[in-house]
């Protein structure tokens, strides 16, 4: 009976099911419904042909309650032995023979399946990583040659006025582009190093504005940076784009105001506005950029606020910090 049921439990859930979910579901429903009447037949009449073969023999069950069933069953005909009558009788214990099969059948199809979807949640992570990954390089690229091109420009400047000033921005040029180029190919890079990042742009480009210009930068905290780490680069846009943008109207001023605080980072930065700067022009990829990167970067761990008006525009920032 146990090689009877493999015949069945096999043809069914191999041959016949597979089958039965490649067409509609009108065609499914027909074929649900002839399936288990088909592998009853077939339970049945392999059953039949095993008690001719185990007969012809001589085998024979002498005692319990199925003594002499090989015998009963070899008498009778074909036709007798898978009469309707004799299936419907039938059913109920087919239907608890094979339970343990399917049973087990199915825990393993559960067990394969949760399997398969642990490795393509894992392929997947796997891939957002790198995928993630390449956005952030791609994103810095653009940053850094725009960076260049407007410090260049500046210097440019410079240059053709004959300034005294040139040396000194040349050599501040250079620490900006070794963190530029060297420090921040890097994911995160120490807190005090972006900080000091900062210090010398700004510098630089107040040597560009008269000494009375008010630009404006304080840093709190800087004694509080031991052991932090940032993202780099990701507050240059913003500054960039309040020196491209501000200190054009009557009332120019670019007030920076950095602030470190139970290892978060806030930044608060405000520029005047001469009214043509809408909120969805400032800034342009530079600012959809760092926005990016902020979620790459630091997902559920930033909030980032920016508000235009006609005569200003505020970008304000916190960052959790690394350690």
């Amino acid at each position: 009976m146990t090689f009877v049921n493999m015949v069945v439990f096999y043809m069914l859930f191999y041959l016949l099911l597979p089958k039965l979910f490649l067409g509609n579901k009108v065609r499914i429903l027909i074929l649900l419904l002839l399936v288990f009447p088909i592998s009853i037949f077939v339970w049945m009449a392999v059953t039949y042909f095993v008690s001719l073969f185990y007969y012809a023999l001589g085998l024979e069950v002498t005692f319990g309650e199925l003594k002499g069933v090989i015998k009963m069953s070899a008498d009778q005909t074909f036709l007798e032995a898978v009469s309707p009558k004799r299936m419907l009788s039938q059913t109920i214990i087919i239907i608890s023979l094979l339970s343990p099969f399917c049973f087990a059948k199915i825990l393993v199809e559960i067990t394969k399946l949760y399997h398969k979807k642990f490795q393509i949640e894992k392929e997947k992570t796997a891939l957002e990583i790198q995928n993630i990954q390449i956005e952030k390089d791609f994103l810095k690229a653009q940053l850094n040659p725009h960076f260049l091109f407007n410090t260049l420009n500046n210097l440019y400047g410079l240059t053709v006025r004959k300034d005294n000033l040139a040396p000194e921005v040349i050599l501040s040029l250079s620490d900006i582009m070794s963190y530029t180029l060297y420090e921040s190919n890097t994911e995160i890079v120490r807190l005090e190093k972006e900080l000091d990042f900062i210090k010398n742009y700004i510098a630089l480009e107040k040597m560009r504005y008269a000494d009375d210009v008010n630009i404006q930068i304080e840093i709190e905290g800087e004694n509080k940076t031991a052991g932090l780490f940032i993202a780099p680069l990701l507050t240059f846009t913003f500054i960039e784009n309040a020196f491209k943008y501000g200190l054009k109207s009557k009332n120019a001023f670019i007030k920076l105001n950095i602030k470190i605080e139970n290892s978060t980072f806030l930044f608060d930065l405000r520029n005047d506005s001469d009214g043509n700067v809408s909120n969805n022009g400032f800034g342009g990829i530079g600012l959809e950029n760092a926005q990016k990167r902020l979620e790459l970067i630091y997902p559920n761990q930033y909030e980032l606020n920016v508000h235009a008006s006609d005569a200003s525009f505020a970008v304000e920032l916190k960052i959790v910090l690394r350690k």
